[in-house]
């Protein structure tokens, strides 16, 4: 089951926003949670709107990380999709849907060597345990029939393609020396197009 709150205005340093969330009550390894998603959109949509689904990240998001791109990927989706009108789908699946506190260990598990994908591997979790179903709702919620998607994740690009016509438009961040090793995984073990 979901649950659609009201829509308020969210005006940003990047433009003017509706905000609306969607609360979904999901059950992951035995334990029942809930999940309140977030749907940032321009007011004006247009027939083909951009498209940004992005996980949460908070270390990266919030705190600015340098280990990976996530902050970066989402001031640089917001600016884009304040001048080119679409949405900002923000899911609430940290750390590739391990959630925080696992991140926080995976992190600990990349200072001794490993990878993201070891470290989750290592903690017991797929290398990826994102569930984009909720996607597939808000796209049903806003009648959406095609997307221009803001994304550099072929499983991201396969997952939606079930769900709605797309075309695919890349968004790059610069590397620096602290995330260069994490950007090179993700391009060599998961195919990201970068």
């Amino acid at each position: 089951m979901v649950e659609i709150s009201k829509q308020a205005n969210l005006p940003t340093q990047f433009g003017d926003f509706m905000i609306q969330s969607f609360r979904e009550k999901k059950l992951f390894k035995g334990e029942s949670y809930l999940l309140e998603h977030l749907v940032l959109r321009t007011i004006e949509i247009p027939e083909n709107p951009l498209v940004r689904v992005h996980s949460e990240c908070l270390t990266g998001d919030v705190f600015s990380s340098l280990k990976c791109d996530c902050g970066g990927e989402l001031q640089m989706a917001l600016k884009r999709i304040a001048k080119e009108r679409g949405f900002l789908i923000y899911l609430r699946q940290e750390g590739r849907g391990i959630g925080l506190f696992n991140k926080v260990n995976a992190y600990a598990l990349q200072d001794s060597g490993l990878d993201t994908i070891e470290a989750n591997l290592a903690l017991g979790f797929q290398e990826d345990e994102r569930d984009y179903e909720i996607v597939r709702f808000i796209f049903d919620y806003y009648r959406l029939s095609q997307i221009r998607l803001l994304t550099n994740n072929p499983a991201k690009i396969c997952a939606f393609k079930s769900m709605i016509k797309l075309t695919r438009e890349p968004i790059i961040v610069e590397c620096n020396a602290h995330n260069a090793h994490y950007l090179e995984v993700k391009k060599t073990k998961m195919g990201h197009l970068l």
